[in-house]
């Protein structure tokens, strides 16, 4: 048995989604009474997992060590929990190996503080239910956020990627209500946010659940949202090309809150890949795609995922993932090698890619995506634009922010956190611009 803890801290592994489940497990342990700290202080650690690579799974346990370590050497012996996929996934196994106090997945998260009141009185607590009620409306109200926040809008996905475990640690798509999604974003604002992302696992298949001919998409949400008095901007991840319907792609068009960024996973250039991986896409129909964005909204971001040593990856099914890069133009994109994950299909394909192939094709691909983002950023500079102030810099009177692309750009000034700035970008870096402010645009 361990006393109740009075202090805690939550550590995010992962997605946004993930940075979105750690606030609200923040905000639940804040309701009982309970002050956030350093991990080294806390009395609770809780940490929030990701299962997508094998390397993610085993960092958890490699922390879970490192803070029983740290706290041994100070008299110490914190409570740790371990919330989020690796524990849906692996469960009891966790209690096991590494002997935690509470196991909590991410649609039982609201159960927190019950579980760990059940491990301070000495019980066991895990609990990796996927309840049908959803978890939200048990989560306490924003109180305070920062002029970015993210709001959880759908969670799980029925694609069945074959590399993929989300479908088994997420469950099966579902979509939050529309009036509970508008009641959380104009919370939000209320509590300081001038920009929300809406997540998802597929974000795109979001939909009210109404009869098909009634029924509204993630663009009908959109429009909505634009009407909240003080939201700023939108933006969405993660999305699926296959539910990139025309009726998003025109709110790109015509919503002027919409941010001109899209993250639009594509994971491979070769149809023969994609289709061993199960996308449901091929090359030409994601080119396609992206033709049509563009067309409605020219100077669209683009950023993009990536998997190179996927099971029976030939060097020209490599070559057709430099091509697609080399067509696109990606402003920003996130690249892996691939992992097997137990349970999925990929993981028991044959003709596995040697490592040091995969880490050959990995350092080509980031060089080529590296150059691109690079590219972008010397094109934007000149352009005059708006920039959301976010954080202070490293330097002296350095304030930095975000441009509607998705960029840091970093400005001199006395601004306020949350601030709206037009600025001119003067010059561009491999991943950050400097621009110039001209003005204070009203709130």
């Amino acid at each position: 048995m361990k006393p109740a803890p009075k202090t805690f801290h939550v550590k995010s592994f992962g997605c946004q989604m993930n940075v979105y489940d750690g606030e609200r497990m923040a905000e639940l342990m804040a309701a009982q009474g309970m002050i956030a700290t350093a991990a080294g202080e806390a009395d609770l650690v809780v940490l929030n997992t990701c299962h997508i690579r094998e390397r993610a799974t085993e960092k958890v346990y490699s922390d879970i060590g490192r803070l029983r370590k740290d706290a041994r050497k100070v008299g110490r012996d914190p409570m740790i929990a371990v919330a989020g996929c690796v524990a849906q996934a692996e469960g009891a196994e966790i209690v096991a190996r590494a002997k935690v106090d509470v196991v909590v997945g991410p649609q039982a998260y609201h159960n927190l503080p019950g579980l760990v009141a059940q491990a301070a009185a000495g019980q066991a607590a895990l609990d990796t239910d996927m309840p049908l009620a959803s978890k939200f409306g048990r989560l306490p109200a924003r109180r305070r956020v920062g002029p970015s926040a993210f709001l959880t809008v759908q969670e799980g996905c029925d694609k069945f990627c074959t590399y993929c475990v989300v479908p088994y640690t997420r469950g099966a798509e579902i979509s939050r209500p529309f009036a509970a999604i508008v009641d959380e974003a104009r919370a939000l604002v209320d509590a300081g946010a001038r920009e929300i992302t809406l997540l998802g696992q597929n974000v795109n298949a979001w939909t009210d659940g109404a009869e098909e001919h009634n029924r509204r998409g993630l663009h009908d949400l959109i429009r909505d949202l634009d009407r909240i008095p003080g939201l700023s901007r939108i933006r969405y991840t993660t999305s699926h090309p296959n539910d990139m319907t025309q009726g998003l792609i025109d709110a790109h068009g015509d919503v002027e809150s919409l941010m001109p960024f899209l993250h639009l996973p594509v994971q491979s250039g070769s149809t023969r890949i994609l289709k061993a991986m199960n996308r449901s896409h091929g090359r030409d129909d994601y080119l396609r795609l992206l033709d049509r964005v563009r067309a409605v909204r020219p100077d669209i971001a683009l950023s993009g995922d990536f998997i190179v040593g996927f099971p029976r990856e030939t060097s020209d099914d490599f070559a057709d993932t430099l091509s697609l890069v080399d067509a696109v133009g990606y402003a920003q994109a996130f690249s892996f090698k691939y992992s097997p994950r137990p349970g999925t299909p990929a993981a028991d394909m044959d003709d596995e890619v040697p490592e040091a192939v995969m880490d050959e094709r990995l350092q080509a691909l980031q060089a080529a995506l590296g150059r691109d983002q690079q590219a972008f950023n010397r094109a934007s500079v000149g352009r005059t634009c708006t920039v959301l102030i976010e954080r202070p810099g490293k330097l002296p009177g350095q304030m930095l922010g975000k441009s509607p692309w998705l960029q840091s750009v970093h400005v001199m000034g006395d601004h306020t956190i949350g601030d709206l700035v037009e600025v001119e970008l003067t010059a561009a870096g491999p991943v950050s611009l400097s621009g110039r402010v001209r003005r204070l645009l009203a709130a």
